[in-house]
């Protein structure tokens, strides 16, 4: 990176240079990452790339059996075509009675072409087109079933790789034992010094108790397969073409019946030799880790242990959900062992989330946890019947209505997909020609560094999910440019904050939180996507204003020509969007948003040959590699989002705060509104997007829904403030990563970026009062409302900062431009009128009295 700013001692805002973004794409380091060296990195990194490629194969079904088998398969769909040119061959021959034949059955074909063939003039050539069809056929089963048993040889002689497609739930929970493995090998329990740093002292102990807790952990492990060799034999009970799992205390009348005597003694092995020891492990590693200092190039001994409970977890699910135990999940009838493995499971996913995400979601998850347990003793709105036994709700906690549910159905196919596709565009630099686009578009404005903030953030935001990466990827360059275009760091971090929070609603590659909205509302992800597309322009747009008048109140310069990259020499590498083009074309084209997404990362690597940073066998390694680490903090944050989902889901808290907004929706839907949006701005404060949203998805938008408005919009608006509780002070993870780079207080720079991002507050009750902002209706509609939205934001900007036309604006000017603003925004025909009105009355007052901005209305003849 070129010069990004002068020596501040001197006071001089000019740069030397052309600004060339350099690095944008390279993976933040964070403060609790382990930085392996030699045989320690390639065995982590092949974890990792591995870990990536498995959910890529597996989510287009590719195998190595299936790839040996290739050609057989090839051959049976040759064999195929011929068998179907042959139907259509003999069907021609029977003359008016084959066009009247419907359907495919060459059986009934066969039957009517010999009925045909005894009185027609051509049954010589009828017999042979039988004869050729039944050849065909014949050829094409026996391809078919070579095919089917090269695959099924190999796949036996690979055993110890997974065979596509894998069931859904085993597939997520691979999905989230894979992420704990990678994760705890990656994160350390305490944050590191710098890179270069000294560790902390290691106490010896410590490594030594978590050592030994290697032999609970392991026997848990061996338990496990104990219990996997014991359903392969021949002893299991089968109903209904499934096994019986009974795990009963051995005084259980089921045991009366002869047949059930060889599942004598489980319940007891499930607590005694797999519960408690794995609980022992990994309560005992958690809680040694805190205590136990490593270097930073080396894993701690209890980070080991829970990389093994991680897999125990695993393997006793896997083979206990083939089973018909998992229809009495979330019963008192569930395995036992369920129980123990959920909770050791959920312990590890709350562990991880503390490093990758911090104490916030911790926090809130630990308080949804505590009231599942106290429920019953709570009074009003929060009170259950019948308390929750352990056994009953951690026997529910790992399912498809928890853990196992929206959120990881959603992190264990489009995210970790578009996280490598990301990865690939990374690989190939793509970021840091966003940024460089951004500089040359923008940069000649006034304030120049804030608008290429903005640009570059929507632009990054396509292929960056987080608002916080977004802040470290883009912000590293504009914030201290913005500092020496004149901007207060305060104001620099905020100005970050705010553009880089608007990338997770940013079409085609919106937030994380934008998938599971398709998972939980069923509304297909480009149906989203083109809804989304007026809501990010209008959140831009805002931003854009706001900097815009800020600027011009300062009184700033925008950057010289020499000092931006050229904007000539930029548009001929526009190829580079080239694989964004091709998701957008391949959603639109009806692709399913795996394959869309599958197409768009091949085209990022095949484009990346027209660059420098061409992608050779290595690169698209380290790519997988880079898209596996990165896809850990938002793979744990959805588990642990699932795990408040569980409690939403099995206490019914949600349905009861939907009853409560309906109360004040009999008082007020603007109420209901507002309380709507206040519940869902505080369950994301300080929690990443995808967490608030799935959380307030389960607690607000059902309510929404039952007042009538549509799930899109009851959604959209949900998802809306859970986007904007990233800048929502006082916990506002934007706006903390900003301050950190600015050296601003994170407190003020998360005030400033509420203020920023304030008309963007306003954007989400649009949605209510017309639905054309979400794309619904006509097409000149939908042109008014979003001409009427802009204008409206436009106005409200102005009325926030103070700036109206070129000339502070005195406050009853604002409190005027504010009023219009707000008519212009609610959508109806009238208002828009009497909004237009309004700004028309200002607009003379401004440019014809010109009040000055101290001006006062003296109020005489009081006395």
């Amino acid at each position: 990176m070129s010069d990004r700013s002068a020596n501040p001692a001197t006071g001089d805002d000019q740069v030397d240079g052309p600004v060339l973004a350099d690095g944008v794409d390279e993976e933040p380091i964070e403060s609790n990452r382990r930085l392996y060296t030699g045989w320690a990195y390639l065995l982590v990194a092949t974890i990792s790339l591995l870990y990536a490629a498995f959910h890529m194969a597996a989510l287009n079904g590719v195998s190595i059996s299936g790839m040996i088998a290739t050609p057989a398969s090839l051959q049976a769909t040759s064999s195929e075509a011929d068998a179907t040119a042959a139907f259509q061959a003999l069907r021609a021959s029977l003359g008016t009675d084959g066009e009247g034949f419907e359907g495919n059955s060459t059986r009934r074909l066969v039957k009517l072409a010999e009925d045909t063939a005894a009185t027609a003039s051509n049954s010589a050539e009828i017999n042979a087109n039988v004869a050729a069809l039944t050849s065909a056929n014949d050829a094409a089963s026996e391809a078919n079933a070579q095919a089917r048993s090269l695959q099924r040889a190999w796949g036996e002689r690979l055993w110890f790789l997974p065979q596509f497609p894998l069931e859904t739930w085993n597939f997520r929970i691979v999905h989230i034992a894979g992420a704990l493995v990678l994760g705890f090998a990656l994160f350390a329990a305490q944050t590191h010094g710098p890179a270069t740093g000294t560790p902390r002292q290691n106490k010896r102990l410590v490594s030594i108790l978590a050592a030994l807790l290697a032999l609970p952990a392991l026997y848990a492990v061996w338990t496990t397969l104990g219990f996997m060799n014991f359903l392969d034999s021949d002893q299991v009970v089968e109903m209904g073409g499934r096994t019986v799992w009974v795990s009963q205390p051995s005084d259980n009348a089921a045991f009366d019946n002869e047949m059930f005597s060889p599942y004598l003694g489980l319940y007891e092995s499930e607590i005694y030799s797999f519960g408690l020891p794995l609980l022992v492990a990994t309560f005992g590693a958690i809680l040694l880790g805190w205590f136990e200092h490593r270097g930073r190039d080396t894993i701690a001994v209890a980070d080991v242990i829970l990389m093994i409970c991680a897999l125990a977890v695993a393997l006793y699910l896997i083979p206990i959900y083939a089973t018909q135990a998992r229809q009495s999940v979330g019963t008192p009838q569930v395995p036992i062992g369920v129980a123990f493995a959920a909770t050791a499971g959920a312990a590890m996913i709350i562990e991880l989330t503390r490093r990758v995400a911090g104490l916030a979601l911790v926090i809130i998850t630990g308080v949804f946890l505590l009231y599942t347990f106290t429920a019953h003793l709570l009074p009003g709105l929060l009170a259950v019947e019948n308390p929750y036994t352990w056994h009953r709700f951690f026997g529910f906690l790992y399912t498809d209505a928890g853990i196992l549910g929206p959120t990881t159905a959603v992190s264990s196919t489009y995210i970790i997909l578009f996280i490598i596709f990301a990865a690939f565009l990374q690989a190939s630099k793509v970021g840091d020609y966003f940024v460089n686009f951004a500089f040359a578009a923008a940069g000649r404005a006034r304030g120049g560094p804030a608008k290429v903030a903005i640009f570059a953030s929507g632009l990054m935001g396509m292929i960056n999910g987080t608002s916080a990466g977004n802040v470290v990827a883009t912000g590293s360059l504009t914030i201290p440019l913005m500092k020496k275009v004149g901007y207060h760091r305060k104001t620099a971090g905020a100005i970050e904050a705010a553009a880089s929070t608007g990338g997770q609603i940013m079409p085609p590659i919106m937030g994380a939180g934008a998938f599971i909205m398709a998972e939980i509302t069923g509304i297909p992800y480009t149906e989203i996507a083109i809804a989304a597309i007026i809501p990010a322009v209008l959140y831009f747009v805002s931003i854009y204003f706001m900097v815009d008048f800020e600027a011009a109140k300062l009184g700033m310069r925008g950057m010289r020509e020499d000092e931006l990259p050229k904007f000539n020499r930029l548009v001929r590498q526009v190829y580079l969007f080239i694989p964004i083009v091709i998701l957008i074309v391949a959603l639109f084209m009806g692709y399913s948003v795996i394959r869309a997404g599958t197409l768009a990362t091949v085209a990022a690597a095949v484009v990346s040959w027209l660059t420098p940073h061409r992608m050779g066998i290595r690169s698209i390694l380290k790519a997988f590699e880079m898209a596996g680490i990165m896809s850990i903090q938002i793979i744990v944050v959805c588990a642990c989002a699932g795990i408040i989902v569980g409690v939403i889901s099995l206490t019914g808290v949600g349905a009861r705060f939907s009853a409560l907004l309906l109360d004040l929706a009999g008082v007020s839907q603007l109420l209901a509104l507002f309380f709507a949006m206040c519940i869902a701005i505080l369950l994301g404060m300080g929690m990443p997007t995808t967490a608030a949203y799935a959380v307030a998805a389960s607690v607000v938008a059902p309510g929404l829904v039952q007042l009538g408005i549509p799930a899109l919009t009851a959604h959209f608006f949900v998802f809306y403030f859970a986007v904007l509780s990233a800048i929502t002070p006082p916990v506002a993870l934007a706006s903390y990563a900003a301050a950190g780079i600015s050296g601003s207080n994170p407190m003020e720079t998360s005030v400033a970026s509420f203020k920023i991002g304030i008309a963007a507050f306003i954007v989400p009750f649009m949605f209510f009062y017309s639905s054309a902002i979400l794309m619904e209706g006509e097409w000149y509609i939908v042109l008014k409302a979003g001409v009427t939205a802009v204008f409206g934001v436009f106005l409200l900007s102005s009325g926030v900062q103070g700036w109206f036309f070129g000339a502070p604006a005195a406050w009853f000017m604002r409190a005027g431009i504010l009023l219009a603003a707000l008519f212009m925004i609610s959508g109806g025909l009238i208002t828009d009128l009497i909004g237009i009105a309004a700004f028309a009355g200002l607009y003379f007052v401004q440019k014809v009295i010109a009040p000055p901005a101290d001006a006062q209305i003296a109020v005489k003849g009081l006395d």
